[in-house]
């Protein structure tokens, strides 16, 4: 399914698939950015979009930035709102201990994904056992498998 996004981006390269079968776009940085180790910063993407209402854009890291750097995604998935319309920009940090890292701009950084959301219309209930039972019950962490 195709959904077509307006979007303003002067002087800046589209995001694209890269392959047929890709579920999401790569995003470049739009400027050269030093991070310091340990520091976190906005990166500017040069994407100003207008995003459908009923979807968001989910910002993802990228699997080989990842691994092969200490840049990371800080919050993520982030997302950008149906009715934001300011400018894309990705919240990146610098995990390694001591080497500074430079971005420099066109540089792919994370990507992008159109996710379908769904808005939560609450139902109040009396008690907890309204709530129903399940096997798990309140169980927390690592109480969803076998021991």
């Amino acid at each position: 399914m195709n959904t077509t996004v307006k979007v303003y981006a002067p002087d800046v390269e589209l995001p694209k698939y890269e392959t047929a079968g890709a579920a999401c776009m790569d995003v470049k940085a739009n400027a050269n950015v030093t991070l310091q180790p340990k520091e976190t910063k906005l990166i500017p993407t040069g994407l100003y979009v207008a995003i459908p209402e009923g979807y968001a854009l989910a910002i993802l890291p990228r699997s080989g930035v990842s691994l092969k750097t200490g840049f990371r995604v800080v919050n993520s998935p982030a997302r950008v709102d149906a009715d934001y319309r300011g400018e894309v920009q990705i919240i990146g940090q610098n995990t390694h201990g001591s080497v500074e890292m430079h971005i420099t701009k066109g540089e792919r950084i994370a990507q992008l994904e159109l996710v379908e959301v769904n808005r939560i219309v609450w139902e109040t209930v009396n008690s907890i056992e309204d709530l129903g039972t399940t096997d798990r019950g309140a169980g927390g962490f690592g109480h969803t498998g076998a021991n």
